[in-house]
């Protein structure tokens, strides 16, 4: 079985989020784990593992990571992780996966399905097998108790329900991990 580790330095973890129905605020998270164990060569049969740690969320103001951070949102003292955790992969075409897995938030598990579009893998420096991903979903925040919702003085919303996932995922093949032929 290959063992692959994502590369944090050349990956992201992005989300987006509407805010005053408008404009989107886009925001990531800086520290995050992830392991792909697979058989198969093009990742048809993958089981992935994912975490990342809420204290590293950033939107480029700090007022509103520390409002993130806080339990009207991620409750990072209560929660310290979100996780994820595959239950299948489907090729859909030579290049299109679906992953159904189990996305954890602030102590709720439901399940969530992304759109993978596999890139490739090459030999990267050292000979290191690496293979790249984009990994596109999206979640409704109230489904895992993000709650909070502030509105304008005209009464308009100003955070969105919908969050979009946008995941840069690149993968470098364990050494010593051995492939199926």
């Amino acid at each position: 079985m290959a063992v692959w580790k994502i590369d944090p330095v050349h990956s992201e973890i992005k989300f987006k989020v509407r805010h005053l129905v408008v404009s989107s605020v886009t925001g990531q998270f800086n520290n995050f784990d992830a392991t792909v164990e697979a058989d198969k060569p093009d990742f048809s049969d993958a089981k992935i593992q994912f975490e990342a740690e809420v204290n590293s969320i950033s939107t480029k103001n700090e007022q509103r990571d520390g409002h993130l951070k806080s339990a009207d949102f991620f409750d990072a003292a209560n929660y310290p992780k979100m996780t994820f955790v595959s239950r299948s992969v489907v090729k859909k075409s030579d290049d299109e996966y679906e992953i159904v897995g189990d996305l954890a938030i602030r102590g709720v598990t439901k399940p969530i399905k992304l759109t993978a579009i596999y890139n490739g893998t090459v030999k990267g420096f050292g000979g290191t097998e690496v293979s790249g991903f984009e990994i596109r979903g999206k979640v409704n925040r109230f489904d895992y108790g993000l709650q909070w919702n502030g509105l304008t003085e005209t009464g308009g919303v100003v955070v969105g329900d919908e969050v979009k996932l946008e995941i840069e995922a690149e993968l470098n093949r364990a050494q010593g991990a051995k492939q199926a032929a």
